[in-house]
């Protein structure tokens, strides 16, 4: 078609608008191009005008040789078309659909060249991220194409690699060659594949055989798939290989299968719930106590359900604990299905993976709403009764509470006057008339239950109070009430007295009292004897409000008070006072090793001790555990160390505590009015870091607050955060220190060495940080960090062939309460290529005495493992040696206090060679360590240990430093005694 002149300006300006144009000279050189063209690069036109064509290429997309081909021919007259990737201005590629058509002038020659061009960058794109999502979805599934007779037209690699096979082995094949037999031959198999050629979809689980003829589990999902025309044409199939997730899900259920045997056979509510929290589990003794079925709350969050008035801050805390893999334990108010509330004893267990991920929470419920409401009963009672509450309101709050724990009782107290006649206290569940009409009776052995329980100072119970004989002139008086039993008992003082009688009403008629019944009867009639000997008995119970249970000494609150009283009176008379913040040393040995009744027999001991030296004015009290505290009125500095001095002779004197002897000794901080403070909780606070002064300086010692004392103390504070800091990014460093076989001179191993260097405090010694890290809680992880660290080291030495026969690491008492700890040391020693026996780990003598039942089951299985266990520092404690013989150590290490004197203390020489006698006697290696000098060696060597450790052969050192001790000790092998001199 010719398009004629006059239209020609109209079709040409149409273009312009619609399409980018540029203008190529036949060298390839811009001439011009439009605002499109422009636009579409990002430049102005004088930007590029005369640029070759080549700098507007993308330098990661090469042209074709047929765009090449057109440059170069300058004879070609024919139209270059495609699609061309180009650089836009600011560097980032753009796609354009061009052609490229040559201008040629009368004689066919080339005179230019114009190039037409629109931008489809976006549909490129969009193009290209199709085609990605159908790569990544190819790699990911098995996909497998299905004709509608079931017949597989193909498959991707994945489905191959699956299942095992080539793809020519399996093209062609029916659907039922992946199945098995028994499942091809069953309705619900046929009926899928009958649905499918209907063109319906399928989402679901597949169980199929490979090659090799095993079962695999894959979640699958069948599609159809149509043509144009709306015809179902094939069924394409996408699946996951879930085997392992199924294997292990079958393991899983097969565990709690068990594990609800068990649990079903428990009286405690036990359930488990995942990591969301959602339960998962419960036993027969949940749906008992609270009602629920397993399926109404399967499922369901375990939080709103038993814990509904719970702070979501509380929730937040226990759900945070759990994660870090902490156990709690708590009692909380808990609801069953028909809203009656319980008390219940809550103890959470967090289960890990071997990752040390949450996966589940096991939580075991025990009701304890008895005892609880018990506590809760007495509490409240003698508490009204320290704030001098009238008894009306005393017996009105214990009768409310008894129907509050027991609404199916009508509670009343009943007085006995001097005259022998019934005077109504409290019956807040029964009508005035009825208590008025009891005002003035006469007990006496036909008067009722009450009248005749206070008669005869014993239990009086009416079945039915119609009928008993007991009720015959007072049948009517109760008869309005709707009541149809009373039990009766008498209320009696320390001397047997009876002074009144407590009753319980009840709506139904009941044959005898339960047993619940009975213990809450007893508690209220035991509070009510209290209240009614109140003035007699003011002293008592002044003693359970503001006195130590268990010595008789000031509680805290009744301390702080005198204290304050005290300091009152020397600021008034310009007076001086001290207090003695006194801490018993080593009171958790005692308690761990001989029981907490012979810890509680020693307290008392310390107590009557404290107070038989005390004069008149000075106030003795227990804070809790092992503290107690002095404050000494009138007493200065001078005056404070004869004190102590009488003080310290009479407490260190030994004790028989249960058969055992023990001397006991207490580390003392003193801080002094007003030198040090003003007001009680400053001056105990600072006698308290001046205790811990004293602690450092060793046992039974005292020392006086300074301010010195008080930057010591933020100094700790400051200490303990960059230790913290410090093991969470790796900041610490192990040296090591070589130890030396005595019969061939030669390396035995080395031991591990903590050190620290930190770039404010500078190097903080191993003394200072390691007890430290057990004060604060973190000498496990300390622990585990020099774990990890001496095996990838040792590991590394290995590779680099030098000779290390084995490390030894310290690890504290902590870390074997951890029951993950003997896998995690084999997946350690696993990591680096080692095996248990290049591992030794040391212990102290408190692993002896620790009485955490996971203890002595992880020594054994690291024993079992195959790594050793050394007792280091041995014969520095009093443990018995009992406990060694059922240790399984495999090495002893001689304390050095015993090889410093060996040279010239006959009694470290003979305790040196017992030592060794022992450990030889129960087939053990013996170390000693922390020898110095030849002459120790030499002893040691004669009396036959068989290693040695110590800085005559070397410090502890650094991993370079050590290996070239290693290879100057290689270079000496030669030299006779080269090591050991």
């Amino acid at each position: 078609m010719t398009i004629p002149n006059d239209n020609a300006p109209h079709i040409l300006e149409a273009l312009d608008q619609a399409l980018a144009i540029a203008e190529f000279s036949t060298a390839g050189n811009l001439i011009h191009a439009n605002h499109n063209y422009l636009s579409i690069f990002g430049y102005q036109l004088e930007q590029i005008q005369g640029w070759h064509y080549t700098r507007f290429h993308h330098e990661h997309h090469a042209s074709s040789d047929e765009y090449r081909d057109f440059w170069r021919n300058q004879n070609q007259v024919s139209t270059l078309s495609g699609q061309f990737c180009r650089k836009h201005s600011n560097g980032y590629p753009i796609w354009l659909e061009a052609s490229y058509t040559p201008i040629t002038d009368a004689s066919g020659q080339r005179i230019k060249i114009i190039k037409f061009a629109s931008d489809i960058t976006a549909t490129k794109v969009a193009a290209n991220e199709q085609n990605m999502k159908l790569q990544a979805l190819d790699r990911s599934m098995k996909i497998a194409e299905f004709s509608l007779e079931g017949t597989l037209l193909d498959v991707n690699d994945n489905f191959l690699r699956s299942f095992g096979y080539t793809r020519n082995e399996v093209i062609g094949k029916s659907h039922t060659f992946f199945c098995f037999t028994d499942d091809v031959t069953h309705i619900s198999y046929k009926t899928l594949w009958s649905r499918l050629r209907q063109g319906q979809f399928y989402s679901g689980l597949c169980e199929r055989k490979n090659k090799a003829g095993e079962r695999i589990w894959l979640e699958a999902t069948y599609n159809p798939v149509y043509d144009l025309n709306g015809q179902l044409v094939k069924i394409i199939k996408f699946s996951s290989d879930i085997t392992e997730r199924v294997k292990k899900e079958s393991q899983q259920n097969e565990r709690v299968k068990l594990l609800s045997l068990v649990a079903d056979e428990t009286g405690n509510a036990v359930l488990l719930t995942d990591a969301d929290w959602n339960i998962i589990y419960v036993n027969a003794a949940f749906t008992r106590i609270f009602g629920y079925t397993p399926a109404e709350v399967l499922g369901k969050p375990s939080n709103q359900l038993l814990l509904p008035d719970a702070t979501p801050a509380d929730t937040s805390a226990m759900h945070q604990a759990l994660l870090a893999g902490k156990s709690q334990h708590f009692e909380k108010l808990t609801q069953s299905k028909t809203g009656e509330r319980s008390w219940s004893a809550i103890h959470v267990n967090p289960i890990m993976d071997e990752q040390a991920i949450l996966t589940h929470a096991c939580c075991v419920m025990t009701d304890i709403t008895e005892p609880k409401m018990h506590e809760v009963l007495q509490h409240k009672v003698l508490e009204a009764m320290v704030y001098e509450t009238p008894l009306s309101e005393i017996m009105a709050k214990i009768c409310t509470e008894v129907e509050r724990i027991a609404p199916e009782v009508i509670p009343s107290i009943l007085a006995i006057d001097e005259n022998k006649c019934l005077r109504p206290l409290a019956a807040p569940g029964l009508p005035k008339a009825y208590c008025d009409a009891l005002e003035g009776l006469e007990i006496g052995p036909m008067v009722g239950s009450c009248g005749t329980a206070a008669f005869t100072g014993k239990d009086v119970w009416v079945e039915d109070i119609a009928t008993d004989p007991l009720w015959r002139d007072y049948a009517h008086l109760a008869q309005p009430l709707n009541v149809k039993s009373c039990w009766s008992v008498p209320i009696k003082t320390t001397t047997g007295k009876v002074v009144g009688t407590f009753a319980f009403y009840y709506r139904n008629r009941q044959q005898q009292p339960d047993p619940f019944h009975r213990r809450l009867i007893e508690l209220s009639v035991n509070l009510c004897a209290l209240a009614l000997d109140r003035e007699a008995s003011k002293a008592q119970i002044r003693k359970l409000a503001f006195y130590d249970s268990l010595t008789g000494l000031a509680n805290r609150s009744l301390l702080h008070a005198k204290a304050d009283q005290a300091i009152a009176n020397a600021m008034r008379n310009k007076e001086k006072l001290a207090v003695l913040f006194i801490d018993l040393d080593r009171f958790k040995q005692v308690n761990d090793s001989l029981g907490h009744n012979a810890g509680d027999e020693l307290l008392k001991t310390v107590s009557t001790r404290l107070t038989n030296n005390r004069r008149r004015s000075d106030i003795v009290g227990r804070l809790s555990g092992d503290e107690f505290v002095l404050v000494l009125p009138q007493c200065d500095a001078n005056q404070i160390t004869d004190i102590i001095e009488t003080l310290q002779a009479d407490l260190f004197n030994g004790c028989n505590i249960d058969g055992t002897q023990i001397t006991p000794s207490a580390s003392i901080g003193i801080s002094l009015f007003p030198d040090n403070g003003h007001d009680m909780e400053t001056l105990l606070h600072r006698a308290d870091i001046a205790m811990y002064q004293a602690k450092t300086q060793g046992r039974g010692r005292f020392s006086f607050f300074s301010n010195e004392m008080n930057v010591v103390a933020q100094e700790r504070l400051a200490l303990e955060a960059a230790l913290r800091e410090a093991l969470a990014h790796n900041q610490l460093m192990l040296h090591y220190q070589p130890q030396i076989d005595m019969k061939t001179e030669q390396i035995y191993g080395v031991e591990a060495l903590a050190r620290w260097y930190h770039p404010v405090f500078g190097e903080i010694s191993p003394a200072r940080f390691i007890p430290l890290a057990e004060e604060c809680g973190l000498i496990g992880e300390l622990g585990h960090w020099a774990l990890h660290e001496a095996c990838k080291q040792l590991g590394d030495w290995r590779k680099r062939g030098l000779n290390v026969p084995m490390v030894s690491v310290n690890l504290s008492p902590t870390n074997f309460h951890n029951l993950h700890l003997p896998q995690m040391i084999m997946n350690t020693l696993a990591e680096n290529s080692l095996s248990p026996k290049d591992l030794t780990l040391e212990i102290t003598e408190n692993v002896l005495l620790d009485t955490n039942p996971s203890t002595m089951k992880t020594l054994l299985e690291i024993h079992e493992n195959g790594s050793r266990l050394s007792m280091d520092d041995f014969g520095s404690g009093y443990s018995s040696l009992n406990y060694l013989r059922k240790l399984p150590v495999s090495e002893l290490k001689l304390d050095k206090s015993f090889v410093d004197d060996i040279e010239h203390d006959e009694a470290s020489k003979a305790l040196s060679y017992a030592a060794l006698c022992i450990g030889e006697s129960l087939q053990l290696t013996v170390i000693a360590e922390g020898i110095e000098k030849d002459g120790q060696y030499s002893i040691l060597q004669k009396q036959g240990y068989h290693a040695a450790q110590g800085f005559l052969f070397s410090k502890p050192l650094p991993p370079a430093s050590l290996e070239a001790w290693l290879v100057e000790q290689k270079n000496k092998e030669t030299t006779p005694q080269s090591i050991a001199v």
